[in-house]
């Protein structure tokens, strides 16, 4: 499975607000770019954080889609929530028909709760006992045919893939703006690392507005990571 983590963060390295409020950090350029990665995997993932925050729609459009079909795949990439506790509103976004959604649960996540998502059309999938286990959730999504996937958010998810060992590459988009806050989410998030940070490899630096694009692969990352919220 190659997973690529792809976000924009302000210049001090925040996600958004403390408030945790959807902020516009990239523009129209960086916007075209992001909907070329999405249409290049196969899945979008994302935590329930980010859909509880923002009710994310998580498709393609336009000239993606049809290049899509023109290759024979689906229209929009397969969409993914890491939801422990299955609290994914049933009326969010990523339940219409526009393309196959998947929500990993964790066996602690209430059957009812499984069976109104079922109900709404989600493919449900458990991994992990009390927490979904990343490691786990992959192995069984690729086990359903997928190859690649591009992470969207958030923080805590973020960073529980790298602590895992599990991402291939980063791209961040540093906007030109300080949103500050103690509390407010950070690129990975999580824990942290204390003695063994993640090494990356810078690979390409690009200027995209009024902002920067930086591309990494990843060189090594820490010790394994089991689960996640």
């Amino acid at each position: 499975m190659h997973v690529v983590v792809n976000a924009a963060i302000s210049i001090d390295g925040k996600l958004s607000t403390r408030r945790r409020e959807q902020v516009a950090i990239s523009g129209e350029r960086d916007f075209e770019r992001v909907s070329e990665l999405r249409a290049n995997n196969d899945a979008i993932l994302v935590g329930i954080g980010t859909v509880l925050a923002d009710d994310p729609h998580l498709v393609v459009e336009g000239s993606y889609r049809k290049r899509r079909q023109d290759q024979g795949l689906i229209p929009t990439p397969h969409r993914i929530i890491i939801d422990s506790r299955a609290r994914t509103p049933t009326d969010a976004e990523v339940l219409d028909d526009e393309a196959p959604t998947y929500i990993i649960v964790s066996e602690s996540a209430p059957t009812s709760r499984q069976a109104d998502l079922e109900v709404e059309g989600a493919n449900v999938m458990i991994a992990g006992r009390d927490r979904v286990s990343m490691p786990a959730a992959l192995s069984a999504l690729a086990d359903s045919g997928m190859s690649s996937i591009m992470v969207e958010g958030g923080g805590e998810i973020i960073f529980s893939l790298f602590e895992a060992n599990l991402v291939d590459e980063l791209s961040v988009y540093v906007g030109s703006m300080l949103i500050g806050g103690r509390d407010a989410p950070t690129l990975a998030d999580g824990d942290g690392f204390i003695d063994d940070p993640t090494q990356l490899q810078l690979t390409s630096v690009k200027q995209i507005d009024d902002g920067v694009l930086l591309q990494y692969d990843v060189e090594t990352t820490a010790s394994t990571y089991d689960s996640i919220d």
